[in-house]
């Protein structure tokens, strides 16, 4: 059966008085859910993960596993199993006995031990490797043996920390679909540590991207990834361009009036900055387009072609603004994309759509006023 966890003012310090490892992290994970802790090394996520595993415990704040608080439980008394990225199999053991080395300190009988083991092995398509050593399977065999030997176990919270991490981008790429897919198949709640950004994006119902200890953002990928809190996590969750506009104006229902350098575009998207101040924005590379130079209409910054590069699908544009700013555009490579050369004037096309606003710079309200004085 599922189980929610419940993070409640979580904390985790190594040494007294240094920078805490997790700092206060409240978080709730539904029972059933595939959720994701994203960020770079460092960042508190594989901490937490162990944490909730039983393996560290918390300096402060409780851990709760269906609304029972198990912070003070041992691992092997919660009803969580991990997978690591190191898979940690027996090399003198075969496939099936690996699988069993749980169930077998769990008492159960024969009969029941061998129909787990099948089904457990069946279950990750590896029921014809039984006999087999760990020696004499590839990385992504020994991953799903990895994951057979920990859902046999009939977890509630199965966590996950980079699983991934040791094969080769084209078998991490198959994996990730297939462990979503399994996910759905068991219905058990997945925690899921990485720093791989397309990893997070493709498996999670929802994640919550960190940094230095904290949350920065919860959401669901599409959220996170298009409506971006602040600079970090616009920067950290796939490519960004980041721009330093000024808000001229806000408007009735959450649109504003923005200037970049000698130009005014229109947001329609939520403005965290008042009139007056500076802020960034993010536009995602995939949302701008590339027009010839004089192209009509609103949202139209003048541009020059710097650098391109074929990307197969798609074409990668990197332009210079008159500002100085620097963007990039990802242009479909389809009949109709054009062949832009380097050095080639240009039209961009920021849609308001795409112009997602962030806080505003500390201490930038009086450089702001200034400019638009001037």
């Amino acid at each position: 059966m599922a189980a929610g966890i419940d993070l409640v003012g979580l904390t985790k310090r190594f040494h007294h008085g240094h920078a805490a490892a997790v700092d206060d992290i409240d978080l709730s994970v539904a029972g059933g859910e595939f959720f994701s802790l994203l960020g770079p090394s460092g960042c508190g996520k594989t901490t937490t993960l162990r944490l909730v595993a039983g393996f560290e415990e918390p300096t402060a704040g409780r851990i709760l596993l269906d609304g029972v608080d198990v912070s003070g439980v041992p691992p092997h008394k919660r009803n969580v199993n991990t997978v690591f990225q190191s898979y940690a199999l027996f090399p003198f053991m075969s496939v099936f006995d690996n699988v069993a080395f749980g169930l077998k300190y769990a008492g159960c009988s024969k009969a029941e031990l061998k129909t787990r083991v099948g089904g457990a092995l069946a279950l990750v398509d590896m029921a014809s490797f039984s006999s087999r050593r760990p020696s004499q399977l590839s990385g992504g065999q020994q991953q799903r043996i990895a994951l057979a030997r920990a859902l046999v176990l009939n977890p509630s919270v199965l966590l996950l920390d980079e699983p991934l991490g040791a094969l080769d981008a084209k078998l991490r790429r198959s994996l990730k679909v297939e462990l979503k897919a399994l996910q759905e198949r068991v219905g058990i709640t997945f925690i899921y540590v990485t720093h791989d950004q397309e990893e997070a994006l493709t498996m999670s119902d929802r994640l919550a991207v960190m940094h230095a200890g904290r949350i920065a953002q919860i959401g669901t990928p599409r959220e996170v990834y298009e409506e971006p809190t602040d600079s970090y996590v616009a920067d950290f969750l796939g490519a960004a361009n980041l721009i330093e506009i000024s808000v001229l104006e806000r408007t009735v229902g959450s649109t504003a009036t923005l200037k970049l350098g000698d130009c005014v575009l229109t947001t329609s998207g939520a403005v965290p900055a008042a009139p007056g101040e500076v802020a960034q924005a993010v536009v995602r590379p995939e949302r701008i387009r590339v027009e010839e130079h004089g192209s009509a209409g609103v949202n139209r910054v003048p541009a020059m072609v710097e650098r391109v590069v074929y990307l197969g699908a798609a074409t990668q544009v990197m332009l210079r603004l008159a500002t100085g700013e620097s963007l990039q555009a990802v242009v479909p490579n389809d009949e109709s994309a054009a062949t832009w050369a380097q050095g080639t004037p240009v039209h961009c096309w920021l849609p308001a759509d795409a112009i997602r606003v962030l806080a505003p710079a500390a201490g930038a309200s009086t450089q702001a006023a200034e400019s638009l004085a001037s």
